[in-house]
């Protein structure tokens, strides 16, 4: 049965069996993983049209980390985003970069869909970092999920550049702000 009844005052159970508040701020950084994972399950939809297979295989990487951030912050930090894990995010941003313009100026998310959806992710990204950042300095533990910051904000750039690389590879112009 999908449904259990014990969450329909407000308080839900933690990977641990703790009771928690639906309002608390580590839910509001795990419900941001899960929101985020399934727009990335949308530029996916979005890449896999646009036949990017290495790309959709990055994405597809990135959104089983996610579920591995999710298990951090539900249950206990721990080994389940790793300083590889970091360092492979920073090899793809920089694989990419490789063969894209350097950018001089602030750009405005539009384009096509992917384009779109990438930035919709990267700015869900960067909450989820802030999220993640307010619950770790409650606690006042800078320790706590450090390489999953870092993985976040990582995660963001690497977004960034996934809008730019699509943009490349469909002949879309990048649009930058007018002052």
């Amino acid at each position: 049965m999908i449904y259990t009844k014990t969450g329909d005052k407000g308080y839900t159970s933690l990977a641990n069996g703790k009771r928690v508040s639906k309002c608390t701020g580590l839910l509001e950084a795990y419900g941001t993983v899960d929101e985020l994972n399934a727009q990335m399950g949308m530029l996916r939809c979005k890449v896999q049209a646009l036949q990017m297979v290495s790309l959709d295989a990055d994405l597809e990487w990135i959104q089983n980390k996610l579920f591995n951030l999710g298990a951090s912050l539900a249950c206990a930090p721990g080994e389940w985003i790793t300083r590889e894990d970091v360092l492979h995010i920073e090899t793809l941003i920089d694989q990419m970069e490789v063969e894209l313009p350097c950018l001089r100026g602030f750009v405005l998310p539009s384009g096509d869909e992917a384009m779109c959806q990438a930035h919709i992710c990267r700015t869900i990204a960067r909450r989820l970092e802030r999220n993640m950042l307010k619950v770790r300095q409650k606690k006042n533990e800078d320790s706590v999920w450090g390489q999953e910051c870092i993985f976040v904000n990582r995660l963001s750039d690497f977004l960034f550049v996934v809008a730019k690389k699509i943009a490349k590879n469909n002949g879309f112009e990048m649009i930058f702000w007018k002052k």
